[in-house]
């Protein structure tokens, strides 16, 4: 018998899946990285759904939302807020920045210049902004979930590694089936059909079911599969650099994330498998002369570490 959190995760799964037609993997991938507390990164061609997906979950888990589009001129100041003088009161009152929601949709990151990215970097890490000499403390839970064009189109940057590494996740939308399409041609606007999404988890239950995600058991035998794939990432056999110590924890929480989904309280090969393509492909370059990307290389190295 499923427990109550289990069917409330399939309800959330279920519904996102009425608004983004024919991409459940997809979405279990988003609803994954949210339960491990993690930052996401959608990045594929323009209108394929990333933005709707993003509101979607944000509607289905309750969380208050809020949208930036990411432009070469937009400011720190702009993201994060500023501190305005009101005569009224004699003095400079803070108007916060959209950065100050339970989401953050960063759309098309990749557009904006370094020193906005390094703004985002903080709030991404510590949960907090530093303005005017003053920390202020970000809502909870509080997520990134930040669109990406191909980096071969005209006016985008590159992102730092180090922004990279932030995201737990990086997935891919792709174009829909078929059948998928004339579903999307022949029904409802997908943007209208959002306001009409119910509320499946509340942002406390989101928090407890973060929590029972960290008590998911990850027993010796796994953690040393998990090392052993670690350690492969370094071998310098299909990548420059290896997984440092915050990726290598960081594919552990979302495969105790994906364990839940799968109605599990411990973690199983099958379960980091499923997820390091989407975890560390992002995070790692191959090497000179491998022909391949960096999801194709991660499938390449699951097939050579062998599995306890």
């Amino acid at each position: 018998m499923k427990s109550a959190l289990a069917e409330q995760i399939d309800r959330l799964i279920d519904q996102i899946s009425t608004i983004i037609v024919g991409k459940r993997p997809q979405i279990e991938d988003c609803v994954a990285c949210l339960l491990a507390g993690g930052h996401l990164l959608i990045e594929d061609v323009p209108g394929v759904g990333k933005t709707t997906l993003a509101h979607a979950l944000a509607v289905s888990l309750g969380l208050r939302f809020s949208r930036s589009q990411f432009t070469a001129d937009l400011m720190p100041s702009d993201l994060i807020g500023v501190s305005v003088y009101e005569r009224s009161k004699e003095a400079f009152v803070f108007h916060q920045g959209p950065v100050f929601a339970q989401v953050l949709l960063a759309d098309e990151i990749n557009r904006a210049g370094p020193k906005t990215q390094s703004a985002l970097l903080e709030a991404m890490e510590e949960h907090q902004v530093s303005v005017e000499g003053e920390t202020r403390g970000l809502p909870e839970p509080f997520f990134v979930i930040a669109t990406q064009n191909p980096t071969d189109q005209l006016g985008t940057y590159p992102l730092p590694e180090s922004q990279l590494d932030r995201f737990l996740m990086c997935i891919t939308l792709g174009y829909p089936d078929a059948k998928s399409e004339r579903a999307l041609l022949a029904g409802q606007d997908r943007r209208e059909a959002i306001h009409a999404l119910a509320t499946v988890m509340t942002p406390e239950e989101l928090v407890a079911a973060q929590k029972v995600v960290q008590a998911v058991h990850a027993s010796d035998a796994l953690l040393d599969y998990l090392q052993a794939v670690i350690a492969a990432t370094r071998s310098g056999r299909w990548f420059v650099d290896g997984l440092s110590p915050r990726a290598g924890i960081a594919l552990l929480r979302a495969a105790k994330a994906r364990a839940l989904i799968n109605q599990r309280d411990y973690v199983a090969p099958d379960d980091v498998q499923s997820v390091l393509p989407q975890t560390v492909a992002h995070r790692l370059v191959p090497v000179a002369g491998a022909g391949r990307g960096s999801v194709e290389q991660v499938r390449a190295m699951i097939d050579a570490v062998p599995v306890p």
